[in-house]
Order: structure tokens, then sequence, then C-alpha cells
């Protein structure tokens, strides 16, 4: 084994380490009978029309990304493909993370004879709306629920002193963000030829040359309708699962906004399937709505859990029929 892969392998065990241990530390104090009473008193049609919900979205993940493909080498990409090589890529992560990216690429280049940096571009294209959505996510939820979004940031910084602050010294806080900004610029400039400013900057102009792109393809519409539509399927899979467990069927609309948007940031966390960290902070902001700390944290592992399973069963599918699949070869010429 080379340095580079003892090196991969260090950073998938630390990072599964971590996961692990926010885990153990988060359910260390709750006993096992608490969680199986919860499962049997839970209301499982909701939690199954969940499941079936995030079915759903994950087909449409891999219909959208069909959009992406434009590649005029190898055979078209259909959506059950695409669908099946996107649950490949989440099998994935939860072994090595950000490890789903590549494995679903790899697995249409072997199929569909589509080169491999085609398709990582259209994946990185692909996180970038997700995040833009996510970033979108965020300003939704503060402006349907500022209130309860500005409590929530209290707990973690004292807003009212931090805001008295900013008007009392207006000036030097202009001052130190116009400083900021032309020290930025001046960096850039400098250093423009700095490797990891110019991949920086290389990140952005293709980010922005992505965007450009979306909108210049067949379906730019299906395209964006269907990244918002995405996040919809994201609030009903919360949404349904809150009203299956007695301890939050309470909840407003807004506030499994905010719970969701919180899982979802969990989930970017460069950890397996997003384990501990997704607990930590769902768990944390069901405690600010007055759900106990074990009937908040026995949520998280039940929405996490179902969905952990589902992604198991239906990627284990997917390998299956993929690995079927003949390795595309290219015509012969008549």
């Amino acid at each position: 084994m080379n340095n580079q892969k003892l090196k991969q392998w260090i950073q998938v065990a630390i990072s599964l380490a971590i996961a692990v241990w926010i885990f153990w530390y988060l359910y260390k104090d709750i006993a096992i009978d608490s969680l199986i009473d919860q499962i049997k008193t839970s209301n499982w049609v909701w939690i199954g029309a969940s499941i079936f919900i995030s079915f759903f979205g994950y087909f449409l993940r891999g219909w959208r990304w069909t959009l992406l493909i434009q590649s005029e080498e190898g055979e078209k990409v259909r959506p059950n493909r695409a669908y099946h090589a996107t649950m490949i890529g989440y099998l994935a992560n939860l072994v090595v993370p950000r490890a789903g990216e590549v494995a679903k690429c790899g697995v249409l280049t072997r199929t569909n004879g589509i080169s491999l940096g085609h398709l990582l571009g259209t994946v990185i294209l692909e996180r970038s709306v997700d995040l833009l959505c996510l970033v979108g996510t965020i300003f939704l939820a503060f402006i349907l629920e500022n209130t309860l979004f500005l409590e929530l940031a209290g707990q973690l910084v004292n807003t009212e002193t931090l805001l008295n602050s900013l008007k009392s010294n207006l000036p030097i806080a202009i001052g130190i963000l116009v400083i900021t900004i032309i020290f930025i610029r001046f960096l850039l400039k400098r250093f423009r030829d700095n490797g990891l400013i110019n991949k920086i900057q290389h990140f952005f102009r293709e980010i922005g040359g992505g965007l450009k792109r979306i909108n210049k393809m067949e379906n730019p519409i299906g395209f964006w309708g269907s990244s918002i539509l995405m996040w919809i399927i994201y609030f009903l899979t919360m949404y349904t699962v809150s009203l299956g467990i007695e301890s939050t069927a309470n909840l407003s609309s807004g506030e499994v906004l905010l719970v969701m948007v919180m899982g979802s940031i969990g989930m970017v966390a460069p950890v397996q399937g997003g384990i501990g960290t997704f607990h930590a902070l769902v768990a944390f902001i069901l405690i600010q709505f007055g759900v106990s700390e074990v009937d908040g944290k026995i949520f998280a592992a039940i929405i996490h859990g179902t969905q952990l399973i589902l992604v198991l069963i239906l990627g284990i599918i997917s390998w299956l029929v993929m690995m079927k699949l003949p390795t595309w070869k290219q015509p012969e010429q008549a």
C-alpha cells in the first residue's frame, strides 16, 4: 500500500471514529428500551409515507442528473440507470465520505462509455446547485420563522449585544468590511499564481460557468424545477416522520423546516452518512422547541435509521442491477 492510499484510509478511519464517538456520546445515557418503546408506539403509516417520498426523491435526483449529462460520446443515460448509479453513490458514501460522487460516475462510465471527467463535472455542478438551494432554504426558514430563527441564534450567540455593538460602532464596522474586501482583492491579485488561490478562483469560475450552461441546456426549467422539488421532498420526508411520532406531532411546519435545515447541515459534515452530526444538530433544535432530550435524540435516530436502511437496501439492489450490465463498447464502424 502506497503512502497516498494509506493517508486516505487513515482519513476514513478518523472520520468514522469521530462519527461513532459523537453517536456514542449522544446515546450513551439512553436506554435501548426507550428507543424500542418509541418505535412500537410510533405511527408507521406516516413513517412509511416518508420512506415512499424519499424513494421518489432519489429517482428525481437521478432524472435531474440526466439533464446535465450532455456528452456526445458513449450511450445516452436513461433515468433508470442514473437512479441506480445515484443509489450506488449513496451506498459508497456510507463507507467513505464523498466517495459516492466518484463511484456513481464510475458506474456510468463503465455501462454507458461516457468519460469520467465529464460526469464528475456534472456532479460538481449538482453539488453547487444543492449548496445554493440549502442557502435558499436557510433564508426561507429565516423569512417564515424569523423570531424563532433569531431565538435559536441567540442560544449560540448573544445577538442583542452583537447588534447593539454594531449599531454603536457602525462606521468602524463598515470600515472593517471595506478594508477586508480590499485586502482579499489584494491577496487574490498578489498571489494569483499561488496554487491554492488558483484552485479557489477556478472553483468559483467553474460554478459560474456551470450555472450559465444550465440555462443553455435543453430543459433548464426541468432542472431548476426538480432542484426545488427535491428540497420540498426533503421537507415532506421530515414532516411525515414528525407526524408519526407523538413527541413531535405538534410541531409547526416552520419548526420542522428549521429541523430539516439543521439536519441538512449535519449531513454536509465529512463523516459517513452524517452519522452523529445529523443526530446532534436535529436533537439540539428539537430541545429548543420543548421536546425532551431523550425524545429529540430518538426522533433523530428513527428518521436517520429509516433512511439509512432504505439507502442500504436500494443501494445494494442498484449495485446488483448495474453489475449485471455489460461494459459499454464502442460500436464498430461499418
